[in-house]
């Protein structure tokens, strides 16, 4: 092993460490590694941040913007509302929900496809009596599997064709994917459709219009006119006992009073800290007059004042907070929802339960479901521009169907022009974005809005490292570890490695990231078989789209996460049997479509 070789391991080792130990940002860790490898001479100055003008890159900016615009543009709601059957059997309709999810998942981005569908799937969970995530589960997994069907589904596909390209001169076509893609997708949607629900662990809650996400934590204070003034604590909770509401803490000044006596009384100005259902929450605090506690910021700075919440004028929604939302990491004080949006932010429901402490305190994170209040195009305008989906159905733009078809066309011209070679996928896909422009589907502003910067970060970031790997004879280096320990020289032993080893790493990191690394593994894994690289690549391409164990595998699981009421250890009951079916299902297809 040469120094060289040493060293670009030991910055991937490193790498790897932090993706799966989680407390960085993934992006943060690429660009550390960029860094790190520019300073060890393993990347050149001059080339440290060619990643970013990557054709893979540019292919993934453009097809998130046109995947967004698609949904701003109503395009997918009009197809939803004309594909899901508004009268049938709970089954049925999940069964076309699940498709649904896959076949979008191949055109846009997989968490926009989610986030699209979920309210349609909450309503069928409603309907069909069963908790949420009985349905939110398999629709996550079926729109993971719908996005290895094509090169634009994933970012994973893109970057293991523009190894492909550096490799043999040639990229992955458009549909090059679909025939190992769709068979491991329709395999994996059957599974699920037959077996999903028995699977997936039940999680039963109470909540808002029959969304399951658990108790709220929620502030009231208590206004002098208060009914509330002058009773005991004991009191309070008797008078809010119809509500299932119960006081946790009382903040008396900046004295917090953790589980106060029952006989404690009642100050004008006191906050008491309710668990409540989301349901009994107005009850609650109507009853006593009380008034929520608003804790965000005026632009100024100036901390909001308390707000009544009476039944006549209030709309209570709640909304899930999407993976890389800028709402992620900020504590609920520091968002200025009433100056900028109207809105208040009233409660935070994490995994079924409550943060623990002040509400103003509280850190949001991917996956929380946010209790809001005010007016629902207010509601929408807040969710487009910090990355949240509401939890209820949307009114369909009907006022703006050319705007739906137009951005239909649009994308359909684009794919036209990437399967017949008219241009590059980069080119055909941002000139899509150019038309959206032009055409006004999207405005200026949304463009940037709706780019998923730190995945851009991270896939500029981590292509100069694999690159490196290849470079220094690292990435041939473990290809030769692999293959004489685990694979001891058997072509199809090593397709195998190549999958699995993927997908396990994808389970606990990014699946870009996994795609970066393992691709150049790839390639010298097949260069010292003698055989074709194109099975080994289409491999790690199944592999890192596929991971089902955990919720931080892939951005749906942790969607899911809050709004499903699930825990960690709950995504292996359904994810580990579709793992083996992907492998049995998609090691023979490959062999057989890619042969060695």
């Amino acid at each position: 092993m040469t120094s060289e070789q040493g060293l670009i391991l030991a910055v991937l080792a490193g790498t790897v460490a932090l993706f799966l130990w989680g407390r960085w940002r993934h992006d943060v860790v690429a660009l550390a590694a960029l860094i790190l490898c520019a300073a060890f001479g393993l990347v050149e100055h001059r080339q440290a941040f060619s990643g970013f003008g990557h054709p893979a890159v540019i292919t993934v900016v453009a097809v998130l913007v046109l995947g967004a615009g698609l949904q701003a543009a109503g395009t997918i709601d009009v197809l939803m509302k004309r594909l899901l059957p508004r009268v049938s059997s709970p089954g049925l309709s999940t069964i076309v929900l699940m498709s649904a999810a896959a076949i979008l998942s191949a055109f846009m981005n997989n968490v926009g496809a989610l986030a699209l569908l979920m309210p349609v799937a909450l309503q069928i969970a409603e309907r069909s009596g069963v908790p949420p995530g009985k349905v939110l589960m398999p629709l996550a997994f079926c729109s993971i599997l719908g996005g290895m069907t094509t090169l634009i589904g994933t970012p994973p596909n893109l970057i293991v064709s523009g190894f492909r390209q550096e490799s043999i001169g040639e990229p992955f076509a458009m549909f090059d994917y679909s025939p190992v893609g769709v068979a491991v997708a329709v395999a994996g949607v059957l599974f699920i459709a037959v077996v999903g629900r028995i699977l997936v662990p039940e999680r039963k809650r109470s909540s808002v219009a029959g969304f399951e996400t658990g108790p709220y934590l929620t502030e009231a204070r208590v206004p002098e006119e208060s009914a509330a003034v002058g009773m005991s604590l004991g009191e309070v909770e008797t008078a809010l006992s119809d509500a299932d509401a119960v006081v946790v803490d009382l903040v008396r000044g900046e004295k917090h009073v953790l589980a106060p006596s029952r006989y404690r009384e009642i100050h004008a100005g006191d906050i008491l800290l309710l668990r409540a259902e989301p349901e009994g929450l107005a009850d609650a605090i109507s009853k006593l007059d009380l008034a929520l506690v608003d804790h965000s910021k005026d632009e100024d700075g100036d901390q909001a004042e308390s707000h009544p919440l009476t039944s006549g004028d209030v709309t209570l929604v709640e909304i899930v907070v999407l993976p890389n939302s800028v709402l992620a990491g900020r504590s609920v004080e520091s968002i200025a929802l009433r100056s900028r949006y109207g809105l208040n932010l009233l409660a935070v429901s994490r995994e079924g339960q409550s943060p623990r402490g002040r509400l103003r305190n509280v850190t949001i994170r991917t996956g929380d479901v946010l209790l809001v209040q005010g007016a629902s195009d207010a509601v929408n305008d807040f969710c487009a521009r910090y990355r949240c989906a509401p939890l209820a159905a949307r009114t369909l733009p009907w006022a703006q169907p050319n705007r739906a078809m137009t951005a239909a066309a649009v994308l359909a011209v684009a794919i036209a022009v990437t399967v017949f070679g008219w241009a590059t996928p980069a080119v055909a896909f941002g000139g899509g974005v150019l038309l959206f422009l032009l055409l006004g589907v999207v405005s200026p502003r949304e463009v940037y809005d709706f780019v998923d910067w730190p995945v851009v970060v991270l896939l500029g970031a981590l292509i100069p490292v694999a690159g490196a790997m290849e470079s220094t004879g690292a990435a041939d280096l473990l290809a030769r570890v692999l293959l004489d320990s685990v694979a001891q020289g058997q072509p199809v032993v090593a397709l195998v490695v190549m999958l699995v080893l993927s997908m396990t790493l994808s389970d606990f990191m990014n699946n870009a990231a996994t795609a970066a690394v393992m691709c150049p593994i790839a390639i010298g894994a097949a260069e010292r078989l003698g055989t074709s690289a194109d099975p080994f690549l289409m491999a790690v391409a199944v592999g890192a789209s596929c991971a089902f164990l955990t919720p931080i595998g892939h951005q749906n699981n942790t969607l899911i996460l809050g709004p499903g009421g699930f825990h960690f250890g709950d995504y292996w009951r359904l994810g580990l049997p579709l793992e083996v079916i992907v492998v049995l299902v998609g090691v023979p297809t490959i062999l057989w479509v890619w042969p060695l």
